[in-house]
């Protein structure tokens, strides 16, 4: 009988120990395709910090450098520049991107460091416990702040990719979603456009997944993925944001 649907051979065989309904898994297996789709297995570095994300290298068969937290971008520009040749892609939570490594993502988009990140947003510290993270939005209710954010003492959650769009350096900059088969369809479109002008030299990219977090919504997978189409979807519109093609810099 012909196998017309496998695994990827950029991913390992390792069971999942993610939370019944998180599309971290999802996310995984779609960076294994497009690695497979560009061969470039035997020439990848990913890089991942901590939280959820720090466990891509269980699951993604290629190798990998553990970075502290929010430090991934500095690591992936060292490697990167030290040898241009590797494909080197970042895995990142909105708690360690959008918080510690605030400042990490914006210097390295600005620079245009001709890396690739893959930046997850569930809203929420998933690992630690739930807590309110900077993409947590207004009203929504976490460990931390059990009648919900109040933006006017935390502020409003932060729109990464409308704000690394904004940088005037050369950058492809976009938003998806994991939490339906369509739209994981059209993420792994995106996906691969965005590996692609790593693979030719181009610029730095940047695509963000919205996810779930089932555990920490306290919601069941059906519900989370409900609750994510109707409160994140609206906040965090799903589109590319900036094409190289845009505000390049001659």
């Amino acid at each position: 009988m012909q196998a017309i649907f496998s695994r990827p051979k950029s991913m390992s065989t390792t069971i999942s120990h993610y939370c019944p309904g998180c599309t971290h898994g999802i996310i995984h297996r779609l960076i294994g395709e497009v690695l497979d789709e560009y061969n470039l297995k035997e020439k990848t570095v990913g890089v991942a910090p901590v939280g959820c994300a720090v466990l891509a290298y269980n699951y993604l068969d290629v190798d990998f450098i553990e970075a502290a937290h929010g430090r991934a971008p500095a690591v992936a520009t060292g490697a990167k520049r030290g040898r241009p040749d590797l494909f080197v892609f970042t895995y990142q939570g909105d708690g360690d991107l959008a918080s510690i490594g605030m400042g990490e993502i914006v210097h390295a988009a600005n620079r245009g460091e001709k890396i690739s990140v893959v930046f997850v947003n569930n809203a929420i510290y998933g690992m630690t416990g739930g807590q309110m993270a900077p993409t947590t939005l207004p009203m929504q209710v976490t460990s931390t702040c059990p009648q919900g954010r109040d933006v006017q003492t935390a502020g409003f959650p932060i729109q990464v990719a409308e704000m690394l769009s904004s940088l005037r350096t050369d950058a492809f900059i976009a938003r998806v979603s994991s939490h339906s088969p369509k739209n994981i369809i059209e993420a792994k479109k995106i996906l691969k456009r965005a590996f692609g002008y790593q693979v030719s030299g181009r610029c730095f990219s940047l695509v963000e997944f919205l996810s779930t977090c089932p555990t920490n919504w306290g919601l069941p997978p059906k519900k989370a993925t409900e609750w994510l189409e109707q409160n994140m979807i609206p906040y965090y519109p799903l589109r590319i944001f900036k094409t190289p093609e845009e505000g390049k810099i001659l």
